[in-house]
């Protein structure tokens, strides 16, 4: 057609709205501002008193602040064996409802979910409920050694089986959301074909699809025990988060600068597991 009308073809470019970007701009200032303004804010009072002025030394006395190190290590080793155990248990029940019972997922939702109606004070009460009638009850057998030692202030076992349950709800909607990303069935089918056992299937096959299913999981598995208060304080035990409230009656400064430096650190720890799975995508 240019040939026959002598004319030449124009190239037509549609310049894209400029008020989407607008709008985007906006919403990420007032979004940044909701969560940078209070931590500011905290951190400025941590930093500042009226009588001599800006020091950082609540920061210094976090590492000889007595209780600091033991209940932060208490938290992170509670963290850690909570997320082993919440995945152990999680996983491998999904997929079997997956492979072998799909007409049992509307109940396995149902359950998993159940936590979220249950007021933390009432769980916590049936939990210390049942220790102490348990206690009694087992006495006269040799299973009152183990709920002795599931009790122990140390390593508290208890804890960790409570904080399974709490967090039970987002670690299934966070796997359920990358299970939905990939066709389960025809993977396994194809590793077994193939002639690969069921563990190799799962820890070979599966899991390394659901590698960012399973990093939101432990990071809300994480930053659900490290904040957690209600359950640790009543049942009589003291990590992290109950040793902040306990601080906070005589040393406010010292303990806004642990909120502080605790909230940055999960910060960091999902920054540099995001860097590393996005790598990894890239490879």
């Amino acid at each position: 057609m240019a040939a026959l009308t002598g004319l030449e073809p124009v190239a037509v470019t549609a310049k894209p709205p400029a008020r989407p970007r607008v709008w985007r701009g906006v919403v990420f200032l007032l979004a940044a501002a909701y969560f940078l303004i209070p931590l500011g804010a905290s951190l400025w009072y941590t930093i500042y008193t009226p009588t001599t002025g800006v020091s950082f030394s609540p920061y210094g006395e976090l590492l000889t602040a007595d209780g600091f190190g033991p209940s932060l290590l208490l938290s992170l080793s509670l963290g850690a064996a909570t997320i082993v155990l919440v995945l152990l248990l999680s996983l491998p029940a999904m997929l079997a409802v997956r492979l072998f019972a799909p007409r049992l997922r509307p109940v396995m939702e149902v359950l998993c979910t159940l936590p979220l109606v249950v007021p933390p004070i009432t769980f916590v009460a049936g939990i210390g409920t049942s220790l102490r009638n348990g206690t009694e009850v087992l006495a006269p057998t040799p299973f009152w050694a183990t709920l002795i030692a599931v009790q122990d202030p140390a390593f508290p076992v208890v804890l960790v089986l409570a904080y399974v349950v709490l967090v039970l709800p987002f670690v299934y909607r966070s796997l359920d959301a990358g299970l939905r990303t990939m066709d389960v069935r025809t993977l396994v089918e194809a590793g077994r074909n193939l002639g690969a056992s069921w563990p190799y299937v799962l820890f070979r096959v599966v899991v390394p699809n659901l590698r960012s299913a399973l990093a939101s999981a432990s990071f809300l598995t994480l930053a659900l025990v490290l904040g957690e208060y209600t359950v640790a304080s009543l049942l009589g035990y003291q990590p992290f988060a109950v040793w902040i409230v306990t601080v906070s009656g005589s040393r406010g400064q010292l303990s806004v600068a642990v909120s502080i430096l605790s909230l940055l650190l999960i910060w960091l720890l999902l920054l540099a597991v995001s860097t590393v799975f996005g790598k990894e995508r890239k490879q």
